[in-house]
């Protein structure tokens, strides 16, 4: 019988595929499903001194996903859903969730009323723990969840899966144009603009900012969902080496 054995080179190339592969499988990745019956145009937003991710944005059409990993260490940002976006004489711009008529956002935020999924995630190392939650305190555009997988720990589905532009009070209706359909639902802050509503100054405090009327008819609506600026710190939830973080759109 005569033996064969891979040259020295090929054993070196199967080795560093072995360990990218197990590498891989540690890795925590960030997917974004739109099961929307329309396009949604999703945008991403790091916190200070931290990286953008995908570029800040791209376009998801109806029953598509798209997945990629935040950095091994630590990353903190807040994902949203632009609606109605077009390219019009070389402009592009959405009709809700605008980040300055880019399709790339590269960092900056959007306009709102937007739904929002905030992250803070410690990945690798001696502490592996994401921190997420869905907030409505600047309105609502979209359905929205989070659903992590695999995770260890209070790992729940959070997120407001009512499409709340049927059943948004009048006063706080954002409408295409002029009398057109409802694209948004805006915050009580962004609705009549006080210090009160808006939680700034004097009420800009745990035992001051109240939730109101306008933020109630969210919290009745979606009750995993963060809806007034001092909100109760438990709505972000903390999951222990999930595998995967889903944000999804019209769950």
């Amino acid at each position: 019988m005569v033996k064969t054995s891979l040259p020295l080179t090929a054993f070196f190339f199967l080795l560093l595929i072995s360990s990218s592969l197990a590498a891989d499988t540690g890795r925590l990745f960030l997917t974004v499903v739109n099961h929307c019956p329309f396009t949604v145009w999703p945008a991403i937003q790091p916190n200070a001194g931290h990286p953008v991710l995908e570029k800040g944005g791209f376009a998801l059409p109806t029953n598509t996903h798209r997945s990629f990993s935040p950095p091994t260490t630590h990353w903190s940002g807040r994902i949203w859903g632009r609606t109605g976006c077009s390219h019009y004489n070389g402009k592009f711009s959405c009709v809700t969730g605008d980040c300055g008529n880019r399709l790339e956002c590269n960092g900056l935020g959007g306009a709102t009323p937007a739904s929002l999924a905030q992250f803070d995630l410690h990945h690798g190392g001696h502490r592996d723990l994401s921190s997420y939650g869905v907030s409505l305190v600047d309105g609502f555009n979209v359905p929205m969840t989070v659903t992590p997988h695999e995770g260890r720990g209070v790992c729940p589905v959070v997120g407001c899966r009512e499409d709340l532009l049927r059943t948004c009070p009048a006063h706080l209706q954002l409408r295409s144009g002029h009398g057109g359909h409802v694209v948004a639902c805006k915050s009580g802050c962004e609705a009549f603009r006080t210090d009160e509503l808006c939680c700034r100054n004097h009420y800009n405090s745990p035992q001051t900012c109240r939730a109101s009327s306008h933020s109630l008819f969210f919290k009745h609506a979606c009750p995993s969902t963060m809806t007034f600026a001092h909100d109760s710190p438990s709505l972000m939830h903390d999951c222990s080496s999930p595998r995967e973080l889903k944000v999804i759109f019209c769950h």
